[in-house]
This record gives C-alpha cells, sequence and structure tokens, in this order.
C-alpha cells in the first residue's frame, strides 16, 4: 500500500524533474546558444569586429596570468583611432561633395537666368522680323562684276 501512494505522489514529480525541466533547459540552451548566437553573427559587420578587438586586448591586459606587452595596447588604440580618422575623413568628403553641388546649383540658376533673358534680347534687336516685300525690287548699291581680272584681287593675291 505504501508502494502506491509513494507512485502516486512521487511519479508526477519525478517526471517533471527529469522530463520536463531538462527539456526546457534544452529548449532554452538551444535559443541561446544556436538561434541568439546566429542572429548575433548574422548582425556582425567588420566595423564592430574591428571594435571588439581593443576589449580583448584590455581584458587580457588586466588578466594577470598573461603578461602582454605595450605595442599589443597601442593597436587596440590604434584601431579606434582609425574608426575615427575614418569618420572624419568621410565627414570632410561630404562636405567638399555638399560645396560642390552648391556651386553646380549656383551655376544652373545663373545659366537658366541667362536662357531666360536670351529671347527678350532677341526680340529687341528684332530677329524674328521679315523683310519687306520690295526687296526683291530695290537696286543694288554695288555694281555685278563681269571682269575675271578683279577675281586674283579679291582673293588676297596681287601680281608684282
Amino acid at each position: 500500500m505504501w508502494k502506491r501512494v509513494w507512485l502516486r505522489l512521487w511519479q508526477p514529480l519525478w517526471k517533471s524533474w527529469t522530463i520536463d525541466k531538462p527539456a526546457a533547459l534544452g529548449d532554452w540552451l538551444w535559443q541561446v546558444l544556436v538561434v541568439d548566437l546566429a542572429a548575433l553573427l548574422d548582425r556582425l559587420t567588420l566595423r564592430k569586429l574591428i571594435a571588439l578587438i581593443p576589449v580583448v586586448i584590455v581584458i587580457g591586459a588586466y588578466w594577470h596570468r598573461i603578461p602582454l606587452p605595450p605595442e599589443l595596447m597601442l593597436v587596440g588604440d590604434a584601431l579606434a583611432y582609425i574608426d575615427i580618422l575614418s569618420m572624419i575623413f568621410l565627414i570632410g568628403l561630404f562636405t567638399r561633395v555638399a560645396t560642390a553641388m552648391v556651386l553646380v546649383r549656383q551655376a544652373m540658376a545663373f545659366a537658366r537666368g541667362l536662357l531666360r533673358q536670351v529671347p527678350m534680347a532677341l526680340h529687341r534687336f528684332g530677329i524674328r522680323h521679315r523683310r519687306a516685300k520690295d526687296s526683291t525690287r530695290r537696286r543694288r548699291l554695288t555694281p555685278a562684276r563681269t571682269d575675271d581680272e578683279d577675281a586674283p584681287v579679291a582673293a588676297g593675291l596681287a601680281w608684282a
């Protein structure tokens, strides 16, 4: 009889601690060690990886079992400075490009202003006006040439 009571009381507890709890722990381990780690590696970029190198060097330097030379500390600093210098370089490049774009916009606005004034200037000169109808009946002021001797003189050649 005690055996049956014992089984009824401890069987759910035994099942819980031998099957359910390790299964939940296994699911949690799978989530942390596989799924979250894969997501972290997907988001990892070269810049983030370079930013982690000085952290690893500092942890190694403060871990007194491994002596680190000062050169490794300078490598970590140099990597951090490269990141800062690249940002300064990019900001300088963007400001130069922005300045060039402002100059191009101003030149285009100036060209548009000139192009708007061209039709008014052409109208002022009267280029679009047609000739008078009696222009074919007008007398010519210069007589027509019939001499062949004057042709070389007109071309800039002269006989000595």
